[in-house]
């Protein structure tokens, strides 16, 4: 008998996948944290979806393996990346980076993401949205997220301790964002008909959970990028889904259960497995199979017309 996982627990995967990685890295000499004053970050608009309640410290930036990450986000805002309009399409696509809902890889899975749809046509929007908080300290930071797993590294196996989170600001935040590109489709060149969203790690199990509860964002298709494998009940009004994993993703486990539910539900579904790449590659970085998927996802777009601009009358 197969059990379904709630869209929650598939979330719950995600950000544990991306927790464990941190705790992991902030060991390791080459994966030292540091301190990195928050960028410019021009064109970002304030979603309005209000603050983070008993957060404790402001929003503060780190650098971690050459990229910029944010955490204590409790204001939250969108980015356009928008094409040239000689190569506009009027697709769109709502990028969500990931992190475990703790910080967010606003470069590695957020803007280069955003700039390479751009660059073929595609209108894309960095989702910058709240977070649960952090300790203010750096030092803090790290502290927490290893105490976090302290207890799975001393018992291999394990499955880490699943965090309980609300995650009703995430997906207000989401929505604000389709509602806004909706509202401004025409000053943005957006055809309301293709709007997409991908997302990595925990933003895939985000974009998972925006398709199977919002009752406001109706998305053209989803691109969820290494997120939960487990199986869900999909709805009769699902997107076309385009996955990718790779196989030494301590989050793949071996599952296919989404994929399965997609299967099942007839709804159109593509998946890559990829031989090697770990967790976080976002775009691909050389000696690695993963690096391929950017391509093969533009392949899917244009096939299944998502890429064809509208006849013109």
């Amino acid at each position: 008998m197969t059990t379904h996982r709630s869209p929650l627990d598939l979330l719950k995967s995600a950000c544990l996948a991306s927790l464990f990685l941190l705790a992991a890295s902030v060991r390791a000499q080459d994966g030292t944290i540091y301190p990195l004053e928050t960028p410019d970050e021009p064109g970002a608009i304030a979603l309005g979806t209000g603050d983070v309640e008993n957060q404790p410290a402001p929003e503060t930036w780190f650098r971690q393996w050459g990229e910029p990450m944010a955490r204590n986000i409790s204001t939250a805002t969108l980015t356009p990346f928008l094409p040239d309009p000689a190569k506009a399409n009027g697709a769109a696509v709502i990028v969500t980076p990931g992190g475990g809902f703790r910080w967010l890889s606003m470069n590695n899975e957020g803007w280069k993401v955003a700039k390479a749809l751009a660059d073929r046509g595609v209108a894309a929007f960095v989702l910058k949205y709240r977070l649960q908080p952090t300790p203010e300290s750096l030092d803090g930071f790290k502290e927490s997220m290893n105490r976090t797993f302290a207890s799975v590294s001393a018992t291999p196996g394990e499955a880490p301790p699943r965090p309980r989170w609300d995650l009703s600001n995430q997906q207000a935040d989401a929505e604000a964002a389709y509602a806004l590109i909706v509202k401004r489709s025409k000053e943005w060149g957006v055809d309301t008909s293709r709007i997409g969203m991908i997302g990595f790690s925990a933003g895939a199990g985000l974009t998972m959970h925006c398709t199977l509860n919002s009752k406001t964002m109706k998305l053209a298709f989803i691109g969820p990028i290494y997120g939960g494998m487990g199986p869900v009940e999909v709805p009769k009004d699902a997107p076309p889904m385009f996955a990718a994993i790779a196989s030494d993703d301590f989050l793949f486990r071996g599952e296919f259960g989404v994929i399965k539910s997609w299967y099942e539900a007839k709804i159109p579904v593509e998946f890559h497995l990829y031989q090697n790449g770990g967790h976080g590659f976002g775009l691909g970085y050389p000696g690695n199979t993963a690096n391929g998927w950017f391509p093969v996802f533009m392949h899917w777009l244009e096939v299944n017309k998502f890429l064809a601009a509208p006849a013109t009358k």
